[in-house]
């Protein structure tokens, strides 16, 4: 198979790239200062307000003017949009309405997709608010042509929506023969603002003209604008706004029952589970900027399960967080320490991971012979705080506050010959613990600069024999800054970090000894464990230059860094420690349209890292392209070429290994997305100079609407990994240790199936589902020997058929190292075939604004197969074949406005 075999699409694509770049930069449209419209609302005074239907016939709308005049955004820039909109504002004391008028002279093709909340489908306008006006954040209010409401919490300038802010509000749409229109009506209670008796608050629209794909906005935005937020217009005229008492509650009831393969012998494993479970959630507005939001007992069945994944490298593997309460307003807390244009920075790495607050219990139960443990398989949340907002002076606030159960698993003891319990017994899998974050930040210099900071603790009660490994306290700290100049196109910013684990000598040996940090390496110099050790302290951080606006191109270049005592695992996300690195990033976009292509551009990053003791690990450089054709398609190409790369950690606390150079590519293309019938494609791939490893993947999708209601899609995706030293074990042999590698063929196929039918905007069906697995056989075993070998043969000695004999019936390598005829010692077979299928089937009714029911249905089946046999042999065995794991939910939620 070639690696490098691309369809003549990515290839014109990445040809015509570099000529596209020279021929645009005799065009290139200077920057210019954008006027800031203005537009000014006036209050009802007692006058009725309108009725929220959706035709604009009220007598109040005549108090104020439409403004309009939208321009053209994308795919062109600065020109006149296809079709116009125009609104108007008005306010009274309680809430803030808003009428669209969309023209459009065709208005039976006007399109009319449904979707769930925060879909976007179809013709729609939208309204983001900075009522802070910070020109940092706010509030985006959109409402499509068929009624679908969406809402998103703006930050960090518009290079963040977070749509799992679900404020209580009221819209509703009309098609005429002039277009289509539409009212809106938002509680004052659902935003922030200060308390000035004349208030400014930043102000844009946006209008997707769907059939043209064509975006207008009434603020003109430049394409090489340094941000959003920042370029919005202003709305004047709000006067004496009363400080609104915020205060919603939200209690729910859950009742589930579970069935599964019945295990004959275990008491806990009947076959058959119910559960009944109430909280509440809860809003409470401090102050017109400032907010209490708490949960008491809360449960998120209603979630969508983690998609299936493996990792051969030993590190954690980062999920997204789903949970309503941890994702609404998670920018406030969010930490990540080095982010980078560039990529490869460790980006995912955060002071706060909120998923290790109610995660699976970090202990497990020792079981003796013919005992039986009921372990929870989460840790309760017996109740959550968080307290945020921002003053019009310009603080940002966030305090969260945590605290989860002591859980135990209950171990019975039964009779294997009367079925009868004879003895039972407690042990703790998880402590009482406390976690608690706390965030700042200050505007300043005309909301151009902020510094801010973080300070996360985890406190642990009662640290059992069973959980000692467990730091007993936890905290981390940070300082961060950003500063913008030159109409923000411009900055410079870092932060810095530290983290302090105290624990037990065992918990802090633990600490030094895991993937994170490897003290035990055999080669190393500046690191040693310390067994009477009872805390560590690291530092960690980042600092970059970059430019972000004004004209083609852009360009980031910094440097992050990671000492070998840096742990953030208690209540963050780290990968490793024991890091330095700089980074470098330039990239060039276009910003007007031609024949072939809405927009394009191109990218340049190098990458070089070393370890604390001086040792280069790293070297490595990207090229890579993407592109919006005139015809909607998308797609992109990029390629890595690493000429240098050594691990600390690839023989988990053996000596420093050398990886032989490599490259590998990667593609994709995908249709117009707003086709009744979608496809896309992507592949990638890649090997070692010499061979020693290659990969390849290929995945694609398809997705149908055949109605305005119902979506269906497939996204299959299978790779191939071969890699001739993948770790295997460390064995200790005498006094010595032998790091155990060998051959890996490892084949992974999984399938994402979803389909989305929307009754109405409030009531939604939805299903997704995954089958995965993933086989790995290992073959060519050997041990490393000289592990910085220039030559990939040098670096090992492989077993031969005199050496390494295998025994099927215990599944257990023997080796006879000196071929004497003496077992000298032995290891278990690390094939693998792991099989899962997780799927959730959601019924989602919101019955009253910001009250919901739903009705879900998850599936959960799967595990170890036979390597021996062929990829889906074991998806029927251990799927098709097996009695799958099925859990039903309903849950109601009524929320009170007070």
């Amino acid at each position: 198979m070639r690696f490098f075999h691309q369809s003549i699409v990515i290839v014109v694509l990445l040809l015509t790239s570099f000529s596209w770049v020279s021929a645009q930069q005799s065009v290139a449209p200077k920057s210019l200062e954008v006027p800031k419209r203005i537009y000014t609302t006036k209050a009802l005074n007692g006058q009725e307000a309108p009725i929220i239907d959706g035709i604009i016939d009220e007598t109040a709308w005549d108090n104020v003017e439409w403004t309009g005049d939208y321009i053209e955004n994308r795919p062109d820039e600065n020109t006149q949009p296809s079709v116009q909109t125009k609104f108007k504002i008005i306010y009274d004391k309680k809430y803030l309405y808003i009428a669209y008028r969309c023209y459009d002279p065709e208005p039976d093709k006007i399109e009319r997709r449904l979707s769930r909340r925060d879909g976007f489908a179809g013709d729609w306008v939208e309204m983001n608010i900075d009522s802070y006006h910070d020109k940092r954040s706010g509030f985006s209010f959109t409402i499509t042509a068929a009624g679908v409401k969406g809402d998103e919490f703006i930050s960090n300038n518009g290079n963040n929506w977070d749509g799992s802010w679900n404020p209580v509000w009221y819209t509703a749409t009309n098609i005429d023969e002039e277009g289509w229109t539409a009212e809106v009506k938002i509680p004052l209670s659902q935003l922030r603002f200060g308390k000035a008796e004349e208030q400014v608050w930043g102000l844009q629209s946006t209008r997707r003209f769907f059939r043209e794909e064509e975006r207008s906005v009434w603020q003109r935005v430049p394409q090489d604008a340094a941000g959003w937020v920042s370029e919005f217009g202003e709305l004047h005229g709000l006067v004496d706004l009363e400080p609104q008492k915020q205060l919603e509650i939200q209690p729910f009831v859950l009742s589930s029952a579970e069935t599964f393969e019945k295990e004959e012998g275990n008491p806990f494993r009947d076959g058959k589970d119910q559960m009944v479970n109430v909280g509440i959630d809860g809003k409470v507005g401090v102050t017109n900027d400032l907010t209490l939001d708490f949960t008491i007992n809360p449960d998120f069945g209603q979630v969508e399960a983690d998609p299936s994944a493996i990792a051969l490298d030993g590190f954690q593997i980062f999920f997204r967080e789903q949970r309503p309460f941890f994702v609404e307003n998670a920018n406030i807390f969010n930490y990540n320490f080095s982010n980078s244009q560039a990529g490869n920075t460790f980006g995912f790495d955060n002071l706060f991971y909120s998923r290790r607050i109610g995660r699976n219990p970090n202990g497990s139960a020792n079981l003796g012979t013919n005992e039986y443990a009921d372990q929870p398989e989460n840790t309760t949340i017996w109740g959550a705080a968080k307290f945020s907002g921002k003053t019009k002076n310009g603080w940002s606030i966030g305090i969260l506050e945590s605290v989860t159960a002591r859980e135990k698993a209950e171990i019975v003891e039964i009779d294997p010959n009367t079925d009868q319990r004879i003895d039972g017994r407690e042990e703790v899998v998880e402590p009482l613990t406390n976690y608690f974050v706390g965030r700042l930040q200050k505007d300043f210099n005309d909301r151009n600069s902020f510094i801010g900071g973080i300070f996360t603790a985890t406190n642990r009660d009662a640290l059992s024999e069973n959980v000692s490994f467990l730091h007993r306290r936890a905290y981390t700290g940070g300082l961060d800054f950003k500063h913008q100049w030159d109409n923000r196109a411009w900055y410079l910013g870092g932060n810095l970090v530290m983290s302090h684990v105290e624990g037990s000598p065992e918990a802090i040996q633990n600490t030094q000894e895991s993937i994170t940090h490897l003290f035990q390496r055999v080669d190393a110099d500046h690191v040693r464990v310390d067994p009477n050790r009872t805390s560590l302290t690291g530092t960690g951080g980042n600092l970059q230059i970059g430019k972000i606006g004004k004209g083609h191109w852009r360009f980031e270049s910094g440097m992050t860094w990671r000492s070998p005592e840096l742990e953030l695992n208690d209540i963050g996300f780290q990968r490793q420690a024991d890091d330095i690195r700089h980074y470098t990033w330039a990239g060039y976009r276009t910003l007007k349209p031609d024949k072939t292509f809405r927009n394009l551009g191109l990218n340049y990053n190098h990458w070089v890292a070393w370890d604390f003791e001086g040792n280069n690990n790293l070297v490595g450089f990207n090229v890579n392209s993407w592109a919006n054709f005139i015809n909607n398609w998308f797609a992109n190409i990029g390629g890595n070429i690493t000429p240098v790369r050594y691990s600390n950690f690839a023989l988990r606390g053996g000596p420093r290994l050398r990886f032989t150079g490599d490259y590998n590519y990667w593609n994709n293309i995908g249709t117009d997305n707003r086709k009744k019938v979608r496809f896309n494609l992507s592949n990638g791939g890649g090997k070692a100079f010499d061979n020693s490893t290659s990969f390849f993947r290929i995945g694609g999708g398809i997705s149908y609407q055949p109605t305005n209601s119902l979506r269906v899609s497939l996204n299959p995706s299978y790779s191939l990994n071969n890699d001739q030293l993948q770790y295997v074990d460390n064995l200790e042999v005498g006094n010595e240790v032998r790091y155990l590698n060998a051959t890996i063929d490892q084949r992974t196929l999984s399938m994402s199936m979803r389909l989305n039918y929307t009754i109405n905007p409030n009531m939604t069906l939805q299903y997704w589902g995954q089958p995965f697995i993933s086989r790995g056989r290992y073959s060519n075993f050997k041990h490393v020997t000289d592990p910085i070998a220039d030559r990939f043969e040098d670096r090992f000695d492989q077993y031969d058929e005199t050496q390494l004999t295998f025994d099927p019936n215990s599944d257990v390598y023997f080796v006879d190292e000196d071929a004497d005829g003496t077992v000298d010692y032995s290891f278990g077979n690390p094939d693998f075939a792991f099989v899962q299928w997780r799927s959730n089937l959601v019924f989602r009714w919101e019955y009253i604004p910001g009250s919901e029911i739903f009705l879900v249905w998850s599936q959960n089946g799967g595990g170890g197969g036979d390597p021996a046999d062929p990829l889906l042999t074991s998806l029927r065995t251990q799927i098709l074949d097996q009695t799958i794991e099925n859990i039903f939910l309903l849950k109601v939620t009524y929320r009170f406005i007070l």
